[in-house]
């Protein structure tokens, strides 16, 4: 018997060969019997053996690929957001029951070695989530394609509250290593930094610029397997981690200099230790920058690598690679691949221009003006000087082919210009990304609408053709069969599992809405999945929450304009009108929030702090217990997501319109059947749409409104002055009655809202608190609450990402499935 043949009859999905697997790989790999091995040993070993059965379809997936010399997407992104990756894998390679069974005779709990199962700290918030879910639904589908990133050491962080306030700890997610990772150090790159620019001759007698690095790193990639749900296809994720090319110095060490001895290690390594660290000082901004182009260029050199392995005609490139940028981060690569083509391999610049312009693809994913990243021209000259030069060629051409199609509009060249003047030049790399790529899109309806008639305007003008919307998705194997199982056997058990890979097919759902006994069996599940987030926070809190209280949830990255302070509002609104009228009759409420602050971003963490102290200050108030209570756990990541969404009764999505992008935690909501409350922004647009107004509770200033009020003044105290209420709140933050008497402790807070109040809250809060209420009242009535709940369910086909990547791949990538064996 060939090796091949006994691997693959090793691999046969009984549990007799994964007993036997599992056995094996217990020894070979950890030199332990299974018998004495302690937890963490099995648990390796267990993915190590799930590993085992992802392996031979990769070897296909890779075969099938090459052979076809097929078009790739490759995906630039700065983080990506990925979740636990045992369960899934379990469920990919069906092998979860099998597990289950072949660990029985050794007394081992499968749930338990679950549990140890440590999440990739590779991602922060939604663009991280989104990016994982696309991987998924493009392995899903068959796409040939290769995530590119950087391997965080530490990730973004770990957080803890201490009396209240956000503590950041490091994330040490790789402690004990990573089973589902393949380091390649024989595909190691280098790439530089710093340094200066010369001018050569080249062999074609044409003058040649050649960049000499002031130091260089090491680029080692590690890859992680993403395969397809329901296909055998699997894809990558190709990470890189910094490694430096001189890690000791032995002369330093030898005469007792130990810290500067492996100081160009540390400082090379540095790149790939944290996710976005704190750029209020040059130094954290020069990190940032440092990070970008390290993976973007560690990335190219091996998308060059792997298009030259089939192809030596570069005309051919952006027919046989598509480069998906994920925000402005990775923009860099634009210069990048232009300096690679015409200093490395000599292409004209006209040729090589028309190359990159037509491999770059561009997800513009905000409308904040702060989160469309500008690089002053001294950071980014001295780091990157080459490309700095290939920058403001770039906006020479860029600006001649706008003056000749708009002549005399010297406003509008300035708007457009990549280099934006002032006291401080500055690079735009949005502006970049829109000069050199070949498509733009936002992620939904109303967002990709703001880009093209305010945000890019001027770009939108000059390309139309470049603009798209691809409104975001998110995967239902994580978000409904993997975190609500009871919810997806309910599901499975009336209209079968194709849903699993067509969402639409939920629509059949919608027939049993008004089915009595299954709304019967939809609360059950619902109360049931209640108690089990009830356990979680009671343990992270040390509170216990009242499962019966309708659960309230807002969780999502803290941001003022994510608006969790008019939440806060809301909640002192009731705490207020309760002590003023101790009997008054209520439906009990369960708040419950999850979010983290970036760590220099002040106010952010101080809207966390009084977050918490409502809730110490409500949760042991006699007066208003079992009425009200305020759940704030802390480090929210994707696990503890996968409890809270099918646990949710309220999805709160409440931004001041024009403000969000998309939004997927939206979907996750609405797909484990909570009812929204929320403004008209990003996709909740859509979300209403889609399962009807009747099952949507909206308020607030429409994108029109808010633009209409800033126009003609807005004055905040306009609005405090006429809600008694609203004042009564405000006054009670400012009193120090929610911080042991402290008047000062929250005044930034007040003096924001009542001076300045950028993102509306003041307007928008009366509508928001009646909003707030009818939801409650609505409550009350289970059986068309559940209604509600179920056609929320069934009419969330669209917000698949299995959607979302099939438009992209049809209208801009103009890639085309590739299937293995």
């Amino acid at each position: 018997m060939s090796i091949r043949t006994a691997l693959r009859a090793d691999l046969e999905p009984t549990v007799e060969a994964f007993s036997q697997r599992l056995v094996d790989n217990l020894w070979h790999i950890h030199g332990q019997a299974i018998q004495s091995a302690d937890m963490h040993d099995v648990y390796m070993t267990l993915c190590y053996t799930v590993r085992d059965h992802l392996i031979e379809r990769w070897r296909k997936t890779v075969k099938a690929q090459f052979a076809a010399n097929s078009k790739c997407v490759c995906y630039f992104s700065a983080e990506y957001l990925l979740g636990k990756q045992l369960p899934q894998n379990m469920l990919y390679t069906e092998t979860t029951e099998i597990a289950r069974q072949a660990l029985v005779p050794y007394g081992l709990d499968i749930n338990e070695l679950v549990a140890l199962d440590v999440e990739p700290g590779l991602g922060n918030g939604g663009l991280g989530r989104l990016a994982a879910c696309f991987l998924d639904s493009l392995a899903t589908l068959d796409i040939p394609a290769i995530g590119y990133g950087i391997r965080y050491e530490f990730g973004i962080f770990k957080q803890t509250f201490q009396d209240g306030w956000q503590v950041e700890r490091p994330d040490d997610w790789l402690l004990y290593g990573n089973p589902w990772e393949f380091p390649q150090p024989s595909d190691m790159v280098q790439i530089g930094f710093g340094g200066h620019v010369e001018s050569t001759a080249g062999k074609d007698g044409h003058i040649r610029r050649n960049w000499i690095p002031q130091h260089s790193i090491f680029g080692e990639p590690c890859i992680t397997l993403v395969p397809g749900f329901g296909t055998t296809t699997v894809n990558i994720l190709r990470l890189w981690r910094a490694r430096a090319t001189e890690e000791f110095d032995f002369q330093l060490f030898d005469v007792g200099d130990y810290a500067r001895a492996v100081e160009k290690k540390v400082y090379s390594e540095n790149i790939s230790k944290v996710l976005y660290p704190n750029d209020v000082a040059s130094e954290g901004k020069q990190l940032r920058l440092q990070q970008q182009y390290f993976f973007v260029a560690c990335s190219l050199q091996d998308i060059i690598r792997l298009f030259r392995m089939f192809n030596d005609d570069w005309e051919l490139f952006p027919k046989k690679v598509v480069i998906q940028l994920n925000d402005t981060h990775p923009v860099v690569a634009i210069p990048e691949l232009m300096r690679l083509l015409v200093d490395d391999h000599q292409l004209g610049w006209d040729e090589a221009w028309n190359v990159t312009r037509q491999t770059f693809a561009y997800t513009c994913h905000t409308l904040l003006p702060e989160a469309l990243e500008k690089w002053p021209l001294e950071l980014f000259g001295g780091l990157l000087p080459r490309h700095l030069e290939i920058i403001f060629e770039i906006n020479r051409r860029f600006l001649d082919e706008v003056r000749t199609r708009f002549p005399g509009e010297e406003d509008r060249l300035q708007r457009m210009s990549i280099i934006e003047e002032g006291a401080e030049r500055q690079v735009r790399m949005a502006h970049l990304a829109s000069v050199g790529s070949f498509a733009i899109n936002g992620v939904a309806e109303l967002h990709s609408q703001l880009l093209r008639d305010r945000t890019l305007r001027d770009f939108a003008e000059l390309w139309p053709e470049k603009f798209h919307n691809k409104t975001n998705g998110v995967t239902q194997r994580r978000f409904l069969r993997l975190s609500n199982p009871r919810l997806s056997e309910l599901i499975t058990s009336r209209i079968g599992t194709d849903w699993l890979n067509n969402l639409d097919a939920l629509r059949d759902l919608e027939s049993y809405a008004d089915d009595p006994g299954f709304r019967s069996q939809w609360r059950e599940i619902k109360q049931a999945n209640k108690h089990e987030l009830g356990n979680l926070l009671r343990k992270s809190t040390g509170v216990s929450a009242d499962t019966t209280a309708i659960f309230d949830v807002m969780v999502k990255r803290l941001h003022e304009y994510k608006r969790q302070l008019l939440k806060a509002l809301h909640i002192l609104t009731l705490y207020r009108r309760l002590k003023a009228n101790p009997g008054a009759e209520i439906v009990p409420r369960t708040f419950v929030f999850g979010a983290k602050a970036a760590p220099g971003y002040a106010m952010a963490k101080l809207i966390i702090k009084l977050i918490n102290n409502l809730g110490q200050v409500i949760n042991h108030d006699p007066d208003v217990r079992g009425r009200l209570q305020v759940l704030f756990p802390p480090n929210f990541n994707v696990s503890m997501a996968e409890k809270i969404y099918p646990a949710a009764d309220i999805s709160q999505q409440i931004s001041m319109a024009g403000k969000e992008a998309s939004g997927t935690g939206n979907m996750k909501f609405a797909l484990n059947g909570a009812i929204t409350v929320g403004t008209l922004d990003g996709a909740n647009v859509e979300i209403r749409e889609h399962v009807g107004a009747e099952n949507f509770f909206l308020f607030g200033l429409t994108v029109g409104e808010v633009l209409d009020l800033k126009h003609r003044g807005y004055h905040p105290r306009d609005y405090l002055d006429a809600c008694p209420e609203l004042k009564d709140v405000l006054d009670s933050i400012a009193a120090g009655d929610f911080s042991q008497g402290n008047t000062s402790l929250f005044q930034p807070i007040v003096d924001s809202l009542v001076h300045h109040d950028d993102y509306l809250l003041l307007a928008d809060y009366p509508a928001y608190i009646a909003c707030c209420e009818l939801a409650a009242e609505a409550y009350r009535n289970q059986d068309q609450w559940t209604r509600m709940s179920i056609l929320n369910v069934s009419r969330s086909g669209f917000f698949s990402s299995d959607r979302s990547m099939r438009q992209y791949c049809q209208d801009i990538w103009n890639v085309q499935p590739v299937a293995s064996e």
